[in-house]
């Protein structure tokens, strides 16, 4: 697991830190948004897991099986998060190919591609405090990261460790996308729940990486 990620054991892991971070998801999102970040997120990844644990999804290549869970998502997450994650996930799938596994240089492609996905979807830029805040920065920590020739589990550390600098700076930001746009000026001083979900990503995808 030195050199590579385990898309199942990072999918597990990632729904296992959904689960364990549900009620302050869904407490970020009751502030700005509808309240419903870190339900939805866990029905998502809940349906993931049993899809994984039937053998409805899985086997053959990273790329199929983050196909399917991008089609998963879209399927059973509601509100914004299913079309944002499932095309992310679709994107990835698309962006890796036919490669046997997710080492450095194809997760970067993975995440490159993700990252795309939702600027795609969702519209947002830098500032808007939304999860491209935290996974743009992550994108590109982890890409420097590869390019100067850090292992794998160091290279996502250190997208985690933007990640998770970006989510902090959500708090003081005044929403400019989404439910949480209307609140205008009342937005500040809230952490954005996608930011928050999307850090869980990355550090699931460390985990699975042996980080």
């Amino acid at each position: 697991m030195s050199d590579s990620v385990d898309v199942t054991a990072w999918l597990r892991e990632f729904a296992r830190l959904i689960a364990e971070h549900k009620e302050e998801l869904t407490a970020l999102d009751s502030a700005i948004g509808d309240a419903d970040h870190g339900t939805n997120m866990d029905r998502g990844m809940t349906a993931v897991v049993k899809a994984l644990d039937e053998n409805e999804i899985g086997g053959g290549t990273p790329s199929a099986l983050l196909k399917q869970t991008g089609m998963k998502l879209v399927s059973t997450v509601g509100g914004a998060s299913g079309p944002l994650y499932g095309t992310a996930f679709l994107r990835m799938a698309a962006a890796t190919g036919d490669a046997a596994e997710l080492d450095g240089p194809t997760f970067a492609k993975a995440l490159r591609a993700g990252l795309e996905g939702v600027v795609t979807r969702g519209k947002a830029v830098a500032g808007d405090k939304t999860m491209f805040d935290a996974l743009s920065p992550a994108v590109d920590a982890f890409d420097a990261a590869v390019a100067g020739g850090q292992s794998l589990p160091d290279a996502l550390r250190a997208a985690v460790t933007a990640a998770e600098e970006g989510r902090d700076a959500t708090i003081p930001l005044v929403a400019r996308k989404g439910r949480a746009s209307y609140l205008g000026e009342r937005s500040a001083g809230h952490q954005d729940p996608g930011a928050t979900s999307v850090t869980l990503l990355l550090t699931a995808a460390a985990t699975a990486a042996g980080a």
